[in-house]
């Protein structure tokens, strides 16, 4: 039995502003899933909090390249350094962001003790960058690129470790079908995508399996799954930044997500981008925290 370690990265550095003067609210995600409850469902030791830098964009301006900069990059480094420690042990971190931006500490981590695989679980890649978008600057929306390589280098190479994950070892899943430019571009790079319709067809749990064993390889010391809520369609997932319609439904969610986490060589999940401001009742919250906690449940069959 691997020991859970939940740990808080209430990161809102990669997403821009809602509205004018105020700041996402993704960061009080990991204090709604806390108020599930889900320390104690999961049995888990307590990690803490990473604390991040205050949200501040300054005179940024479009075309700048990717705002709070400095700030991902001393933040990342941190929560790299709280990962690393904890997969080193043999634990296996539950990261509550937070936005997708925090996926770059556990891939920096990663990248700091070998060669790792990650399972990406979105409605959209991340995957914008310089090479095919005038409009780079989120990091939220471009973890992906960056941690691959793309963009600008006080992000792309820390510590020297560019790229913090090969193409080839990166899987998407959730992708919506409407999404064909991306698909495209992430086809050219023989980067396997598996959209929603594409998971229908050949069934979630079978998909989670097999994509399991391609990780189970010598040449891998792992991977890592990166959960965003808005993988799930906004019927029950609304409280998202970017509802995207044609999602996954939650019964589909877990089936995806059991076989993977319950391989012995995952070594940790992210889970990022639910906003509780957008969900005043907090039944978007409780659903959340739901998957999660049914997913990582190791009495259920995965194979």
């Amino acid at each position: 039995m691997r020991n859970f370690v939940v740990l808080d990265a209430p990161s809102n550095l990669g997403l821009r502003p809602p509205a004018p003067g105020t700041v996402p609210g993704c960061h009080k995600l990991a204090g709604a899933l806390r108020e599930q409850r889900i320390v104690q469902r999961l049995r888990a030791l307590e990690g803490g909090v990473v604390v991040p830098p205050r949200y501040d964009r300054g005179d940024w301006r479009e075309g700048d390249g990717v705002f709070n900069a400095v700030a991902l990059a001393s933040y990342t480094r941190k929560l790299a350094d709280r990962i690393e420690h904890h997969v080193r042990a043999g634990d296996f971190p539950v990261v509550l962001g937070g936005d997708c931006s925090i996926n770059l500490g556990a891939a920096l981590a990663l990248r700091r003790m070998g060669r790792y695989g990650l399972a990406v679980v979105d409605a959209s890649p991340d995957f914008r960058h310089p090479g095919n978008s005038e409009r780079v600057g989120a990091a939220g929306g471009e973890e992906v690129a960056l941690a691959t390589g793309r963009g600008q280098e006080d992000l792309t190479n820390l510590e020297g470790l560019r790229p913090y994950l090969r193409d080839e070892d990166v899987r998407y899943f959730g992708i919506r079908d409407y999404f064909e430019e991306d698909r495209a571009e992430l086809a050219d790079l023989k980067i396997p995508v598996v959209t929603v319709g594409d998971l229908r067809e050949w069934g979630a749990q079978a998909l989670g399996t097999v994509t399991r064993q391609a990780f189970e390889i010598p040449q891998l010391d792992g991977f890592w799954v990166h959960l965003d809520a808005d993988v799930l369609d906004p019927s029950v997932m609304p409280a998202v930044d970017s509802p995207d319609p044609d999602g996954l439904t939650p019964d589909e969610l877990v089936a995806l997500l059991r076989p993977l986490l319950a391989s012995g060589h995952c070594v940790g999940l992210n889970i990022t981008i639910y906003d509780p401001d957008l969900d005043p009742e907090g039944t978007a919250g409780a659903l959340l925290t739901d998957i999660v906690v049914s997913a990582l449940d190791t009495t259920h069959d995965a194979a």
